[in-house]
C-alpha cells in the first residue's frame, strides 16, 4: 500500500503544507537566544572573569609594566581575535555543540571529547573559588571584618595588626618580614583550616561551612541554567554588567586614596628591556589564551544558539577588545589600593602585590580593613568577584549540557532540566574533596594541570583540521554564505600560519619550562605530579581514541577508511532547511531536484541577499572544479 502512494520530496512541498513555522530562524526544540543582546552579554560575561582581576594586573607588573601592553595587543591580534572568530563561526554555522560540531570531520571527534573533559575538570574547581567568594561575602556582613585584628582563636604569635603599627606612629621601624597579617591567617587558618592537613595525601576533615557554600554556588548555577540559554541569557544582563559598575566604584575610591599614584606608577611604568625576553611574549599569549576562553567550547556553544546570519564578525571585536580594556581597568582599581596599602604599612609595593587567590582573599581584604566603611567596600569587592565568576561558570555548564544533549537529542533534549541537575550533582560530589582541610592542594593541582597543555593541543588541532582537512576555501565559503562576505587576508594568514605557530611555541615553552606545582612552601609529591600530568594527557589521548572509533565505523582499506572519516558527514551544514543554500541543498534528506537552489527559492520566496551569495558560492565552486580538471 505504501508503494502506491507517491512520495513528495521534502523540498518540493509547498510552504503551506508544512506544519512548522518556516519563518523561525532557529531549531525550536533546541532553544535559542530570546533577546538581541543575550549572546553578546553572555560572551562578555564568559570572557571577563576572575582572571581579569587577579591575573592580568600582576602579570603586567612582573613583565615590564606598561611595556607589557605591546606584546599583549600583538598576541591579541595574532592569537586571540582569529581563533575567537573561528570558534564563533563553527558554532553559528552548524548550530551544534562542541561534540556534534565534529560532523565537519568525524575522524577528529576526539577533540570534542577532550574539550568536554577539560571543561568538566575546570567547572569542578572554578565553582569552589565561587564558594570561597560566597564565604567572604557572608563574612563581610558585619560591623567589624573578622580579618581586621589579631587575637582570635585562629591567630598565632606571628600575627601583626597594621592598626597597632599605625597607633605606634612608626617611631621605631617595625620589622614585618617575619610576621603574618591577620587577613592571611584568617584565609589559611580559619577559612581553609590548612593546618589540619599535612599535604595533598592527607585531606583531613570536610569543612562544613565551605561545603555549604559550595552547595549554594552549585544551586545558584543550576537555577540560572535551568532553562538553558533562555534563562542564563537573561541572568547575564545583571552578571555581565554589574561588575563594571562596582569596578568603576572601586576605581574611583582607589585613585582618591593617599599613595594610590605610587601603586599605579608601579603597575604602568614601562620597562622596555623586558620586551627582549621570550618569557614576556609567552606570558602575554597565555593571558590572551585563558582570558578569552578559547578552546573551552563556551564560545562555540553560545554561537550555536544564534540565528544563522547574526553578525559575529562585529561581536568578535566588541568582546575581545572589551575584555582587554576591562583587564587594564581592573589593574588601576587593584594597584591604586595596593599603593595606598604600601604607604600605610611603609613597605614597597612589590612586597604587598600578589596574584591569584592570594590577591583576592589575602591582600585586597587586608587593604579593605584600612578604609573607612570597610565592610561595605569588602562586600562590594566580593560581590563583583561573585558576578564575574558566575557567568563564566554558566558557560562551562552550558557547554557540557549542550554537547551531550546534541549527541542524544531524542532522549535528552526533552529532559534537559533533569539532565542539567544530574551533571550539577555529579560535579558537586566530585568537588567535595576541595572542601576538606587539604582541599587547597587539590585545587592548585586542578588549576595547574586540567587546562594546561591539553587545552593547547585541542586548539591547535581544531585550527589545523579546519584549515587543512576541511579546507580554508571551504571554510571561507561557509562564512561568506552566513555573513555575506569572506574573511580577509588577515584572518586567513592567522588561521593558516600565525595562530597555530604561536600556540605550538606556547606548547613547547610550557613543556620545556615545566615546573612542579607548589603552594606556598609546600612541594607536591611525585605521585601528585604524575596524577596532574595524566589529567592533561588524558584530554590529548581522546583525539587518537576518537580516530580509532571513527575509522572502525567506516569500510574499505585503512587509507580509504581514514579518507572517508575525515570528510564532512552528509548532514553537515546549517541546521535549518531555509539556510541550506548553495552546495548544502543537495545534501538535504529527500532532495531529488536537479535545480535544488531554484526549488529552494521558490519554496522560501524571492532571492534574498544571502541567496545571491549562495548563487555566487555555487559559481565559484564550478569555476574551481573546472580549474582542477584542467
Amino acid at each position: 500500500q505504501s508503494l502506491t502512494q507517491p512520495v513528495t520530496p521534502d523540498l518540493l512541498v509547498s510552504p503551506s503544507s508544512q506544519d512548522g513555522d518556516l519563518g523561525s530562524e532557529c531549531p525550536e526544540d533546541r532553544g535559542n537566544w530570546t533577546g538581541r543582546l543575550d549572546f553578546l552579554l553572555s560572551c562578555i560575561g564568559y570572557c571577563v572573569g576572575l582572571g581579569n582581576v587577579w591575573r592580568f594586573p600582576y602579570r603586567a607588573y612582573t613583565n615590564g609594566g606598561g611595556a607589557f601592553l605591546v606584546p599583549y595587543f600583538i598576541m591579541l591580534a595574532i592569537c586571540g581575535i582569529p581563533i575567537f572568530f573561528m570558534e564563533l563561526s563553527l558554532g553559528q554555522f552548524s548550530s551544534l555543540g562542541p561534540l556534534a560540531v565534529w560532523k565537519i570531520s568525524p575522524l577528529f571527534k576526539g577533540v570534542g571529547m577532550g574539550t568536554i573533559l577539560i571543561v568538566s575538570l575546570v567547572a569542578i574547581y572554578y565553582n569552589m573559588i565561587i564558594a570561597y567568594v560566597l564565604f567572604y561575602l557572608f563574612a563581610s556582613l558585619t560591623s567589624d571584618l573578622p580579618w581586621q585584628h589579631c587575637g582570635n582563636w585562629w591567630n598565632t604569635e606571628l600575627c601583626l595588626d597594621h592598626h597597632v603599627i599605625k597607633a605606634g606612629n612608626n617611631s621605631l621601624p617595625v620589622n614585618i618580614s617575619n610576621t603574618v597579617s591577620p587577613s592571611e591567617e584568617y584565609w589559611s587558618r580559619y577559612v581553609l583550616h590548612i593546618q589540619g592537613s599535612s599535604g595533598i595525601g592527607d585531606p583531613g576533615r570536610i569543612r562544613w561551612n565551605l561545603c555549604l557554600c559550595l552547595l549554594l554556588s552549585w544551586t545558584i548555577v543550576y537555577l540560572c541554567i535551568l532553562k538553558g540559554v533562555k534563562s542564563s541569557g537573561k541572568v547575564v544582563y545583571f552578571t555581565a554588567t554589574f561588575p563594571y559598575l562596582i569596578l568603576v566604584m572601586l576605581l574611583i575610591r582607589g585613585v582618591t586614596l593617599e599613595g594610590a599614584w605610587k601603586g599605579i606608577q608601579f603597575y604602568l611604568t614601562p620597562q622596555f628591556d623586558h620586551l627582549l625576553s621570550s618569557k614576556v611574549w609567552i606570558e602575554a599569549a597565555l593571558q590572551i589564551f585563558y582570558s578569552l576562553g578559547v578552546g573551552f567550547g563556551g564560545l562555540l556553544t553560545f554561537a550555536s544558539y544564534n540565528t544563522f546570519h547574526q553578525n559575529i564578525y562585529r561581536d568578535t571585536f566588541i568582546v575581545t577588545l572589551g575584555n582587554a580594556i576591562t583587564s587594564i581597568l581592573a589593574g588601576f582599581a587593584i594597584f591604586s589600593v595596593l599603593g595606598y596599602m604600601s604607604q600605610e604599612l611603609g613597605v614597597p609595593v612589590n612586597q604587598v602585590a600578589k596574584a591569584g587567590p592570594g590577591l583576592a582573599f589575602v591582600v585586597y581584604p587586608q587593604a579593605m580593613t584600612m578604609l573607612p566603611l570597610s565592610p561595605f567596600w569588602s562586600f562590594l569587592f566580593f560581590f563583583m568577584l561573585l558576578t564575574l565568576g558566575l557567568d563564566s561558570q554558566f558557560a562551562f555548564m552550558e557547554t557540557i549540557v549542550t554537547a551531550v544533549t546534541d549527541e542524544f537529542p531524542y532522549y535528552l533534549r526533552p529532559k534537559k532540566a533533569s539532565f542539567s541537575a544530574v551533571i550539577c550533582i555529579a560535579l558537586f560530589l566530585m568537588g567535595l574533596i576541595l572542601t576538606t582541610e587539604g582541599g587547597m592542594y587539590w585545587l592548585v593541582l586542578l588549576d595547574d594541570y586540567s587546562a594546561g597543555f591539553g587545552l593547547m593541543v585541542v586548539v591547535i588541532t581544531t585550527c589545523l583540521v579546519v584549515t587543512r582537512v576541511y579546507g580554508m576555501k571551504r571554510f571561507c565559503r561557509d562564512i561568506h554564505m552566513m555573513l555575506g562576505f569572506k574573511p580577509g587576508p588577515y584572518f586567513r594568514a592567522c588561521w593558516m600560519v600565525l595562530s597555530p605557530a604561536t600556540m605550538m611555541a606556547l606548547l613547547v615553552y610550557n613543556i620545556v619550562k615545566y615546573q612542579p606545582s607548589e603552594y606556598g612552601n609546600y612541594r607536591f609529591p611525585t605521585w601528585a605530579e604524575v596524577l596532574g600530568i595524566l589529567m592533561g594527557v588524558l584530554s590529548c589521548l581522546m583525539i587518537p581514541m576518537g580516530m580509532v572509533v571513527a575509522v572502525l565505523q567506516e569500510e574499505g582499506t585503512l587509507w580509504e577508511r581514514v579518507q572517508q572519516a575525515s570528510r564532512p558527514a552528509m548532514d553537515w551544514g546549517p541546521s535549518l532547511e531555509e539556510n541550506r543554500t548553495g552546495m548544502y541543498v543537495a545534501s538535504l534528506a529527500g532532495s531529488q531536484s536537479p535545480k535544488p537552489l531554484m526549488v529552494h527559492m521558490r519554496k522560501y520566496g524571492g532571492i534574498t541577499s544571502y541567496e545571491n551569495t549562495a548563487i555566487q558560492v555555487d559559481r565559484e565552486m564550478e569555476e574551481d572544479d573546472e580549474e582542477e580538471s584542467m
